[in-house]
This record gives C-alpha cells, sequence and structure tokens, in this order.
C-alpha cells in the first residue's frame, strides 16, 4: 500500500521535516483553518499535524485514515476514544524539548525573581541616568537559592527543571495527583506543594482531570509572594483566577509561554493593567522551539510514521490506553 502523507501545519515547525524513506505520496499546506481540514485529508492515509484539531465527528468523515502523526507532545487537540475505535495510530514526539523547555521555565523565572523587566523598563525612562548614587533598589531582587520549587508533572521536562533547579541550590519537592489518595514515593500531597512552594512550576498534560488544575482555591492557599511558572498547557490555569490575583497582589507573580486559546483572542491575561505589570511575563508558546528542538521533532515525526509503515507503531498514544 502506498501512503498518501498530508501535512496540514508545514509552517508551525521551522526545521528540515524528512519525508519518509518508503513509497508515498506527500501533499504539504503551511497552515489549514480549521473549515478545511476534512477536504485537505479526505484522501489520507496519514496526517501529520500540530494544532488543529480532530474530534469524532471529522475521524468519522475520515475513512481511509490509518495514522495521526502529531508534530508535538501535547494531544488534547485529538479525540483518542474515536482513535482507539477506528483503530488509528496516534503518535507523538517525546523528550524533544528537555533542553529547551527546562531552560526557557529559568529564563522566566530568573527573570521575575531579579526583577530583568522592571529594572530594564526603568533605565530606558530615565531612571538611572538621574540616580544620585551608582545604583537604585526600587524593586526588591530574590535569591533562587534556598527557594523550594514544586514541580507538577513528573516527566522529562520536569526532571529537566528539577536538575537546573538542584544547580540553583532550590529545594525540589514533586507534587502528587491533585485529589489523589495514595501518594507516590517521592511525592508530597498536592496540597501540600501549593501551601508550601515559593515556585510552582506547571509539566502536565491538559486532560478533563487537570484542567484548572490551579484555581482561585489553589492561588489563595499559596504563600503570599510565591512564583508560578506554565510552559505546559493554559487550560492547567483558570485564567481569570490567575488575574485577579496578580491584581490583589497576593502572588508574587507569573511567567506564562501558553494561553488557553493560541492565538488569544480575548484572554483575563491580556488585560493592558496585566500585561503592564512588572510581576507578569507572557511569551507566545515558543519555550519548545529552539533551532535544535524544532529538528530533533521534525526527525522524530519521520522516524514515528516510518515505523508505522512498517507495521511497528512507536510513541503510540494508544498504548495508553
Amino acid at each position: 500500500m502506498q501512503h498518501h502523507i498530508v501535512y496540514l501545519e508545514s509552517g508551525a515547525v521551522i526545521a528540515n521535516l524528512r519525508p519518509p524513506r518508503q513509497a508515498h505520496h506527500w501533499t504539504a499546506h503551511e497552515a489549514t483553518p480549521q473549515d478545511q481540514v476534512e477536504t485537505r485529508l479526505q484522501d489520507a492515509t496519514i496526517a501529520i499535524i500540530n494544532k488543529v484539531k480532530l474530534d469524532a465527528d471529522l475521524i468519522a468523515r475520515l475513512p481511509r485514515l490509518r495514522m495521526i502523526a502529531i508534530a508535538a507532545t501535547g494531544y488534547n487537540n485529538v479525540d483518542l476514544d474515536a482513535c482507539r475505535a477506528r483503530g488509528i495510530v496516534v503518535s507523538n514526539v517525546r523528550g524533544y524539548a528537555r533542553e529547551t523547555v527546562p531552560e526557557h521555565v529559568f529564563a522566566l523565572l530568573l527573570a521575575l525573581a531579579r526583577q530583568i523587566g522592571p529594572y530594564h523598563r526603568s533605565v530606558a525612562a530615565g531612571r538611572w541616568q538621574e540616580s544620585t548614587q551608582f545604583c537604585y533598589f526600587d524593586y526588591p531582587i530574590r535569591d533562587l537559592a534556598g527557594m523550594r520549587l514544586g514541580l507538577l508533572g513528573g516527566g522529562v521536562l520536569g526532571q529537566g527543571v528539577a536538575r537546573l533547579a538542584e544547580a540553583f541550590g532550590m529545594q525540589v519537592i514533586q507534587g502528587e495527583r491533585k485529589g489523589a489518595t495514595d501518594l507516590r514515593p517521592g511525592h508530597v500531597p498536592f496540597e501540600t506543594l501549593i501551601r508550601e512552594a515559593d515556585v510552582i512550576s506547571l509539566h502536565c498534560p491538559l486532560t478533563e482531570a487537570t484542567r484548572h488544575l490551579i484555581g482561585a482555591p489553589e492561588l489563595a492557599a499559596m504563600k503570599p509572594g510565591a512564583l508560578i511558572i506554565n510552559t505546559a498547557r493554559g487550560g492547567l490555569v483558570d485564567e481569570q483566577a490567575l488575574a485577579d490575583a496578580l491584581r490583589a497582589g497576593h502572588i508574587g507573580g507569573a511567567g506564562f509561554d501558553v494561553l488557553t486559546e493560541e492565538p488569544p483572542r480575548d484572554n483575563p491575561l491580556l488585560a493592558p493593567d496585566i500585561l503592564a505589570l512588572g510581576n507578569f511575563i507572557l511569551t507566545p508558546h515558543v519555550a519548545w522551539s529552539s533551532g535544535k528542538a524544532m529538528q530533533a521533532l521534525a526527525d522524530q515525526v519521520t522516524q514515528n510514521i516510518e515505523a508505522f509503515i512498517d507495521g511497528q507503531p512507536r510513541n503510540n498514544l494508544n498504548d495508553m490506553a
């Protein structure tokens, strides 16, 4: 069988995505609006996607589809139950961002703790030039050494963050799942992490169980001055509750690389007063996107497709059932 491979979002990854070595027909689109997904995949046996949604109704209307190769780690945009029912293999990429995402976490964390943004803006506004001494202390600086970092999510990325944290002299605690009755070795209860961490960093997939993992009650329970970093998925945090907490000044700050809807249209964290805060940093979902990481991702997509065609699927999300 010669597969028809359709790459729906080639512009989403700036790398050389090599076509598989096996005979195939290849079609690539730089971007695909959601309302054109069905038309473009009508004859596809293999779909390469990044963020377009493939729900149960759409999957049912794609009778030839045999594999979905996700050019990302997250998979909340694909209905896995519908794919399992049809025998459609769904493979994602894993571990490619083990360096770039943890580094971005610490870029956000260091910028918040050391007040990089506020100090830079004050210099640009002329504050240093007008100072009567060689420096000034308008924005209190905090050292990471001695802080307690709470991790929610213990995969490759969480482990990478833990290694960097230990190098900075931070104490790392790993949180148990919210609502869990059993405590895994090396984990602390979710509520304990929320209450005791100086910094909380999220590294969970977005599922119904993790949606709004951090909401108003959790934000209220955090230590005054605590920081929260999210480079995972926007829906893990109730964004309206976070905006309210930032306005109230209860938490020390937040560094986010993700939002619930991307690109964002109407989001509480895009309010002008929130974006103007010195203790809130928002980057446009780029933590994963170093050149090295994007090429590793592209190479893994090709490997996943080649393994599927050879009859030995790898990184198959259906295996999680």
